[in-house]
């Protein structure tokens, strides 16, 4: 597996840096029938005990929710911004394949959490296939989590009270817009924002029965952490369903 970004995007960092000019001087050398004389990278750092970069080993975990809420932690101080996005991938009734940023808005044993509408393109998919896989990616700390598992919906009491911290402007919107749905202008979206203010102008916006949220119930982590040279760290917990313990494995990078 290839993290993100590729070698000419990714910050250059001096163990990553390889003689050009030797690159160069070698291929010709084969191109006129030479024999392969081994190419050397200018920095001899070991790759067998690069600088620490974590608190110990986490290939060491034995349990992935405590190694990812160690991640999280320390994601919330490195990020610039929402440590919490993460990719949301589902199929649709044809199998294509879909993607989209949603926010994690809680997790604990039982799975991830996260809102929308019931009626957008995600609902749609996830009460016609509720599976999905999740992505963290965390570019501050060259750190990447994989999820996957069966997808459920949060009950109605979750809902409310999660719908309940929003801003009022934020709750105002979801009555106000048909997620997915064509958009004649942003004007008439506008518009229809106005008449719920004017609705709600006074007192607590209720939820909108066509909003609520979905937990993302773990089979599958995967963690992976930046290394020297692509020689990345990946380690992977599964279990074929929620009640049973979960079985670690080494991946290679």
């Amino acid at each position: 597996m290839v993290g993100p970004g590729s070698a000419d995007d990714r910050p250059k960092r001096p163990h990553a840096l390889y003689r050009v000019d030797l690159i160069q001087g070698c291929n010709a050398h084969l191109a006129a029938g030479g024999r392969n004389l081994g190419l050397q990278m200018t920095d001899t750092t070991s790759i067998k005990h690069p600088t620490p970069l974590t608190t110990g080993d986490f290939t060491a975990a034995e349990e992935p929710l405590a190694l990812f809420g160690e991640w999280f932690e320390e994601a919330t101080k490195s990020e610039p911004n929402d440590p919490n996005a993460m990719a949301l991938s589902t199929v649709d009734t044809g199998g294509l394949p879909d993607v989209r940023m949603v926010l994690m808005k809680g997790y604990d044993a039982n799975g991830f959490v996260f809102y929308s509408h019931i009626a957008s393109q995600k609902g749609r998919e996830l009460a016609a296939n509720p599976k999905a896989a999740l992505l963290f990616h965390w570019k501050s700390l060259r750190r990447q989590v994989r999820i996957r598992g069966t997808v459920s919906p949060v009950t109605d009491a979750e809902a409310d009270a999660y719908f309940a911290t929003r801003p009022k402007q934020a709750q105002i919107g979801a009555w106000a817009s048909k997620q997915s749905q064509p958009l004649e202008s942003r004007f008439a979206f506008e518009q229809a924002i106005a008449k719920v203010a004017a609705q709600y102008l006074i007192g607590e916006v209720p939820r909108p029965s066509g909003w609520s949220g979905w937990r993302v119930t773990p089979l599958r982590f995967e963690f992976w952490h930046d290394r020297p040279f692509r020689l990345h760290d990946r380690i992977e917990f599964r279990r074929d369903a929620p009640d049973q313990a979960w079985s670690k494995a080494r991946l290679y990078p």
